[in-house]
Formats: structure tokens, C-alpha cells, sequence
């Protein structure tokens, strides 16, 4: 029996929130090695198992992989989530960095200063209702399919549902409007796999606060 993936990070979202829906979507079981002190960061970079220095890194299949993109990339093609062919696969890229644009704006809102606060939530909403939002609905309707490449589930899916709850936390009325991007949420979320990951108790991890901010600046000294 092959060992399950271990997961290095810190017990918050971050870049690591994507590969633990990914990871759940795709049916496999991880585990997670919290990264909780400075002395947990240095100990892996020490040894080596930090290519570039920096986490996430996940440990599967004999490798150390880091980077969040080639870990995505990797789930993604392992099991079966990253299309048929070269074009489908181009479109999963394009839909999936568009969803990173906007999720590292969610993100980062922790870290905005008060005083920018309000204009930085006011970017954010635009550009998802106006840039985002609109652009994966169109996707959706072009061609009346329930998934967003060649009408089976990719990696696109889970990572623009992923996005659609950040988006939700920061204000429910922003999905008004896109109706199939809504029953693209309900759609995935009832996958027995998703549904399973959203439920109390999961690795899902919440969204930040500043206590998980506070500890994220003592072990990464930011």
C-alpha cells in the first residue's frame, strides 16, 4: 500500500489550501506535518528537503515536491483531473490561473493595512463580478456543460468552486447573478469526495485570522 502524502505547512490556508482540495477531490488521503516554530523550517531546509527554502512541500511517491503550481500539476495529472489532450489541458491552465489572480487578492486582504482596507475589499469585489465571476460563467454557457472543460471533472472544477466559497465569505450577494457557477458549486460540493472535505472536522482549514497571522509572521519571520 502505497504511503500517503505528507503535507508541510503551517495549520492555516495559504498556498497549501488548494493542494488539500485537490488532494480530497481526487479521493486521497494525506497527512499533515505542521510546521509550528522557526526551528520546524529551519530543520527541513536544513536537511535539505526545501529545493527553494520555502513551503508548501509535499512528499509523495519517493518525492520532495515544492512549488504550488508542479504540486497541482502533479495531483492533477496522477489522477486523471488535468484533461484528454494538450488543448483541454491549455484551457485547465488558463481557467486555473485566473482563479489564482483572484484568490491570491482574498489571500493577502489579511495583510492590507486598516486604512486601505475598504478599497482593497471594493478592488476585490469588482474584479470578481466583473472580471472573473463573468468570465467563468461565459465558460459555462458556451457550451452547456456541467464541468468547465470537455464536460468531465478537472482540476478547473475544484479550484473555481474552491474560489466561489472565499468569494462567499467576502460577500454571499457577489455569486447573484451567475447562475451557473452556482449550480457548479452545488454540482461539485456533493461529490461524495468534496462533500466529505466540506463537512465540520475535515483538513479543511478556516479562514485566517490575525491569531493564524500572527503565528504564520513568527515562524516565517515576515
Amino acid at each position: 500500500m502505497a504511503a500517503k502524502p505528507k503535507l508541510y505547512y503551517f495549520c492555516g490556508r495559504g498556498r497549501m489550501e488548494s493542494i488539500r482540495w485537490l488532494l480530497a477531490a481526487a479521493g486521497v488521503e494525506f497527512e499533515e506535518k505542521f510546521i509550528a516554530s522557526p526551528e520546524d523550517l529551519d530543520k527541513l531546509r536544513n536537511e535539505g528537503s526545501l529545493m527553494f527554502q520555502q513551503v508548501p512541500m509535499v512528499e509523495m511517491d519517493g518525492m520532495k515536491l515544492v512549488q504550488t503550481r508542479a504540486i497541482l500539476n502533479y495531483i492533477a495529472t496522477k489522477y486523471n483531473l488535468y484533461g484528454k489532450d494538450a488543448k483541454e489541458r491549455a484551457l485547465i491552465d488558463m481557467y486555473t490561473e485566473g482563479v489564482a489572480d483572484l484568490g491570491e487578492m482574498i489571500m493577502t486582504l489579511i495583510l492590507t493595512p486598516p486604512d486601505q482596507r475598504e478599497a482593497k475589499i471594493a478592488l476585490i469585489k469588482d474584479r470578481a463580478k466583473n472580471r472573473y465571476l463573468v468570465a467563468f460563467e461565459k465558460v459555462l454557457k458556451s457550451h452547456g456543460q456541467d464541468y468547465l472543460v470537455g464536460n468531465r471533472l478537472s482540476r478547473a472544477d475544484i479550484h473555481v468552486v474552491e474560489l466561489l466559497y472565499y468569494v462567499e465569505e467576502l460577500d454571499p450577494s457577489l455569486l447573484t447573478g451567475f447562475p451557473l457557477l452556482q449550480a457548479l458549486k452545488t454540482r461539485i460540493s456533493n461529490l461524495p469526495n468534496v462533500k466529505k472535505f466540506l463537512q465540520p472536522g475535515s483538513q479543511r482549514k478556516p479562514p485566517l485570522d490575525e491569531k493564524v497571522l500572527e503565528e504564520a509572521r513568527k515562524i516565517f519571520r515576515f
